[in-house]
């Protein structure tokens, strides 16, 4: 094998890490704790001497959908809610109609102590809506493929029992919430299931929450090329397969500004913004996204050839805070993008459609989320 062909080889290998790491942005690292960092005492201590504890309900918003038995997922979660000393949980299962927002907006009604939603990033974003803005904390019980947010903030995985101690006496980490706003003109119907607003299949959605990263091009094709089947038999090993294929998707031209100041004009192959940027593996595409500093971080992902696709390894890999024409990284509070023809955008993972032009802003620490341990943010 000639010294070419061998640094071709490894370059390749490099390029189908860093195409298939952004889209695993969608899949988090979750970042773990450090030794030696103190755990919070249980919320019980902290009540006075000979008081009472009130009652506390734990509301469980569940999507259907992801369980073959929804009365034994229910009899398990109810068991470990009496293990904690809590009532058994309110449960609401979510409907093609409404994927999560209604009713989450029941279960603060009827006064729930915390909202779990139960289900994919469809189901999380859509209690999340419901819960911006408010006091109410949301605890995450991850179930799907994806589960972003979940992975990203090191809650449980594959262990609701484990999950459900965390919503219930976990910390409170108030979170940013982003929003994504398409053209509706370059937007003819919708399909995602986390939205903000009705109807849920139909007419455009204008607005659309993200709670980790919004993106237009390679990251949605890889997202929408992998298909439901191979997911389920693989996991998100799945999406290598996707990257290999997609990885030299055509460049499109980004006309782009950040808070209205125009940036220069670039030919990308994917454009994100988000909350969170570790990839699968602790690689940082976004070194300094942060969830709750009331910013967003976006990431130009622009190389022309196989060579400049090993720069942006290189400086993944490196955690080089160093851009180049091929790596741009910014930061600001609201993002507009425009593209001369219809691209694929995603949310958290999902694809939900084509559009000409994105509009992200954010609001900020508008969630609030209930996390173990120390404060990652700090």
């Amino acid at each position: 094998m000639s010294d070419w062909t061998l640094l071709a080889f490894v370059v390749a290998l490099s390029l189908l890490l860093i195409g298939v790491s952004v889209a695993l942005v969608l899949m988090g690292s979750g970042v773990r704790r450090g030794r030696g960092v103190p755990s919070r005492p249980e919320r019980s201590t902290f009540r006075r001497k000979g008081e009472k504890r009130a009652p506390r309900r734990a509301g469980i918003i569940i999507n259907p959908t992801k369980f073959d038995d929804v009365a034994a997922v229910q009899l398990e979660l109810t068991a470990a809610s009496r293990d904690l000393g809590w009532n058994e949980p309110l449960f609401i299962e979510t409907t093609i109609d409404d994927p999560g927002t209604g009713q989450t907006r029941q279960a603060i009604e009827e006064g729930v102590d915390v909202v779990c939603p139960l289900g994919g990033d469809g189901t999380i974003r859509a209690v999340a809506v419901a819960l911006a803005g408010t006091r109410t904390p949301m605890g995450l019980l991850p179930r799907g493929t994806g589960n972003l947010l979940a992975r990203n903030l090191d809650i449980p995985f594959g262990d609701l029992t484990e999950a459900l101690k965390v919503a219930c006496s976990g910390r409170n980490k108030p979170i940013d919430v982003g929003w994504l706003e398409l053209d509706p003109v370059e937007e003819p119907s919708t399909q995602d299931k986390g939205q903000a607003e009705d109807p849920v299949e139909g007419p455009p959605v204008v607005r659309h929450p993200f709670l980790v990263m919004a993106g237009m091009g390679l990251d949605a094709e890889i997202m929408g090329g992998t298909s439901e089947e191979l997911k389920n038999r693989v996991g998100w090993s799945a999406y290598f397969v996707t990257g290999g294929r997609k990885l030299f998707v055509k460049r499109f031209r980004v006309r782009w500004s950040i808070e209205g100041r125009e940036q220069p004009e670039v030919h990308a192959r994917t454009i994100l913004v988000g909350n969170c940027g570790t990839l699968q593996g602790g690689l940082q595409l976004l070194p300094d996204a942060a969830y709750d500093d009331g910013r967003l971080d976006a990431v130009v992902v622009a190389p022309k050839t196989i060579f400049g696709w090993g720069s942006v390894a290189v400086r993944v890999i490196g955690r080089s805070r160093k851009d180049a024409a091929e790596l741009i990284r910014t930061s600001g509070t609201t993002y507009t993008v425009d593209v001369d023809e219809p691209r694929s955008v995603q949310v958290d993972g999902d694809v939900i459609g084509e559009a000409s032009r994105m509009r992200l802003t954010v609001d900020k620490q508008a969630v609030i989320v209930r996390v173990a341990g120390a404060d990652r943010a700090a």
